[in-house]
C-alpha cells in the first residue's frame, strides 16, 4: 500500500513539459501587450480626439465659447458663462457631470506643438491646429473652417 500511495503523488515528466510549454507561449505572446508603451500613446492620442470633438459639440449645442487650454502634457477645457461672450471663465464639465474636464498624459507621453485656442459658438476654432501625440506615427488635425476634429 505504501508503494501505491507513492506513485499516485506528482506530475509526469510529460504533464510538465506540456505545462512550461503552455507558460512559454503565453509568455511570448501576453508580456508585450502588458507593457506596450504604445497602448498608453494610443489611449491618449484617443482621448485627446475624443475631448477636442466633446468641445466643438458643447461650444455648438450652448452656443458658447470653448476654450482648449494646453500645455505639453495635459489639455483643460473652460467655457463662457454667458453667451456672445469670449471669455472662458467657467470650468467645463465633463460628459459624466466631472468638472473640470481635463485630459491628463500618461508619464512618457506629451504632445509636440499645441497650442490653446477656441471654439465659437458655431463650432469653428479660432485657429486651425495640427499637433502631434509623442511615439504616434499621425498628427491630430483641427480644421479651420469647419473645426472637423481628426
Amino acid at each position: 500500500m505504501a508503494t501505491r500511495l507513492m506513485k499516485a503523488s506528482g506530475f509526469t515528466l510529460l504533464e510538465l513539459i506540456v505545462i512550461i510549454a503552455i507558460v512559454g507561449i503565453l509568455a511570448v505572446v501576453a508580456l508585450p501587450r502588458l507593457q506596450d508603451e504604445g497602448f498608453k500613446q494610443r489611449a491618449f492620442h484617443d482621448q485627446t480626439l475624443a475631448a477636442l470633438r466633446y468641445a466643438q459639440k458643447a461650444a455648438v449645442a450652448q452656443r458658447r465659447t470653448v476654450c482648449v487650454t494646453a500645455n505639453a502634457s495635459s489639455i483643460a477645457l473652460t467655457i463662457a458663462s454667458a453667451a456672445g461672450s469670449a471669455v472662458c471663465d467657467t470650468n467645463l464639465a465633463g460628459p459624466g457631470g466631472g468638472s473640470p474636464f481635463t485630459v491628463s498624459a500618461p508619464s512618457g507621453v506629451n504632445y509636440s506643438a499645441f497650442a490653446s485656442f477656441t471654439f465659437g459658438s458655431l463650432g469653428q476654432p479660432s485657429a486651425a491646429q495640427n499637433f502631434q501625440v509623442s511615439g504616434m506615427p499621425t498628427s491630430i488635425t483641427v480644421e479651420a473652417e469647419t473645426g472637423y476634429v481628426h
